[in-house]
């Protein structure tokens, strides 16, 4: 008997062949939408953020300076625009200090009898009374200057013959004349001093001359300071020498005047005070001047107290630094992306400070993170602060950072929106 062969009816090879035709296509559009959805997503995903790898420290710092102080006596030195340049050496006691007791006698009787700016202020009369004074000085074998009876000066003029030749006759005169005795000034000037903070500093006469004028050196850089403060002395302290009615041409007795800038302040001298001089300056340093106050106390001699004051002025001028913290260009971070682009974060200026001494200055890096940019973005900042003073420097890239484009992107999606 013949076998028999069942075939499919038509239709139903139809239905199997159209399923067969349907999973194909659907399968095939889902390929097409997953890839695409793939793509679209390579696309339009955030890459990567960078951060910049810096290296920098924390503060920068010069050397610590040496200053040269004298072998004699006491010292101090300071630069008041400058926090932390002051030292001193030697004693802190209370000590004779000879002529620079002037500076306290000027500005005691400009307390009474005040100068405004460049004003020479009121004539005064000199009489025998002011020539006595003038004998009794020279006999004591203090320094002087002449005046005769019936002659007049200004008030600033009498300073000056105060000051600059150190005549002790004119601080007796001024004395007298500001307060109308010699006790009721030494009582006025020991209250002004009191007044003002200056407790290691006594006065018993206006000239110096007398071993009790005693100060120390921190109160003297004090009294320094409010010479400087006044216009009237401050100009006078700063001559070299002046020509006076009834006393002729006159010289400083400071012979240091214009040695690193110094203008001023008093020189001193006796056999208990030894040599001395309360001195101030404009350093010039670079390009800039520092304002200094210094004062040197019991120098054995006049060499002695000159070579001492240049030697801690020199020292002093060199323990300044000009220091340039950022430079325009200079590097402060790398950044490096996956996909193998990078480029260094520069500095887009320059910045300088004066430095005293080892005195630090700090450094603050901030920076964002990077997926791309052009060069001269700006990606960050650079803070350098000195003594409070803040100098703030952009950083930013010095070339371009490229997207990382379709084929890394497609190639690597396990790194997008990381």
């Amino acid at each position: 008997m013949p076998q028999q062969v069942l075939v499919d009816p038509p239709r139903r090879v139809s239905r199997k062949v159209y399923r067969r035709r349907r999973i194909v296509v659907f399968g095939t559009l889902i390929a097409i939408l997953v890839a695409f959805v793939y793509v679209v997503g390579s696309l339009v995903a955030p890459v990567p953020a960078t951060a910049a790898v810096t290296a920098h420290g924390k503060q920068l710092v010069q050397p610590a300076v040496q200053l040269a102080w004298p072998g004699y006596g006491s010292a101090a030195i300071v630069a008041p625009d400058y926090p932390g340049a002051s030292a001193s050496h030697g004693s802190d006691a209370s000590v004779p200090i000879a002529s620079i007791t002037k500076t306290i006698t000027a500005l005691v009787v400009l307390e009474k009898k005040p100068l405004n700016g460049n004003d020479q202020g009121p004539d005064i009369s000199f009489t025998q009374r002011d020539v006595d004074i003038w004998n009794d000085v020279v006999a004591a074998g203090g320094s002087w200057a002449p005046v005769v009876a019936g002659t007049s000066m200004t008030e600033k003029q009498a300073l000056e013959a105060m000051l600059l030749p150190s005549a002790n006759n004119y601080a007796i005169s001024l004395a007298n004349w500001a307060y109308g005795s010699t006790s009721a000034y030494v009582s006025a000037a020991n209250d002004w001093l009191a007044k003002n903070g200056f407790t290691g500093t006594k006065i018993t006469t206006p000239d110096g001359l007398d071993p009790g004028n005693v100060s120390t050196t921190k109160d003297l850089i004090g009294i320094g300071k409010l010479v400087l403060a006044s216009p009237a002395l401050s100009s006078i302290v700063s001559q070299k020498n002046a020509t006076l009615p009834g006393a002729g041409s006159q010289d400083n007795t400071n012979t240091l005047l214009g040695f690193e800038g110094m203008d001023g302040i008093k020189t001193g001298n006796t056999d208990e005070a030894g040599n001395c001089l309360l001195f101030s300056a404009e350093l010039p340093v670079g390009s800039t001047k520092v304002r200094v106050l210094g004062v040197v106390l019991g120098a054995p001699t006049h060499d002695d107290l000159w070579a001492g004051v240049q030697a801690l002025m020199t020292s002093m001028k060199s323990g300044f630094h000009q220091v340039t913290p950022v430079e325009k260009g200079q590097v402060f971070g790398t950044y490096t992306t996956a996909w193998g682009a990078s480029s260094k974060l520069i500095a887009t200026e320059t910045k300088s400070f004066l430095v005293w001494s080892d005195t630090p200055i700090t450094v603050d890096l901030q920076t964002r993170p990077l997926s791309s940019g052009f060069k001269g973005d700006i990606l960050g900042q650079g803070t350098f602060t000195l003594n409070g003073t803040t100098a703030t420097v952009p950083l930013a890239l010095a070339r371009d950072v490229p997207d990382p484009g379709f084929g890394w992107r497609l190639a690597h999606p396990g790194g997008l929106g990381t």
